[in-house]
């Protein structure tokens, strides 16, 4: 099984990472990945990630926004 994340703008157009993600063989080094590297993603030009365990559709979108999540 691979963990993959899908980065998307507001509007859910994906875009590409800002950093590369490598494949993920757990959603705790999936999640623990993108806690380290949202800022970048972020800055990069993603608004929200997916979580993906390989073509299913585990939760998200999940905003990278601290003002988004502190609201919700």
């Amino acid at each position: 099984m691979a963990w993959t994340w899908r980065f998307e703008r507001s509007d859910g157009t994906e875009v590409q990472p800002a950093v590369e993600p490598e494949e993920f063989t757990t959603q705790g080094d999936a999640e623990s990945w993108v806690g380290e590297n949202w800022k970048d993603l972020k800055d990069g030009g993603a608004d929200q990630v997916v979580l993906f365990e390989d073509d299913a559709k585990i939760y998200g979108p999940m905003s990278l926004h601290a003002e988004d999540a502190a609201q919700g």
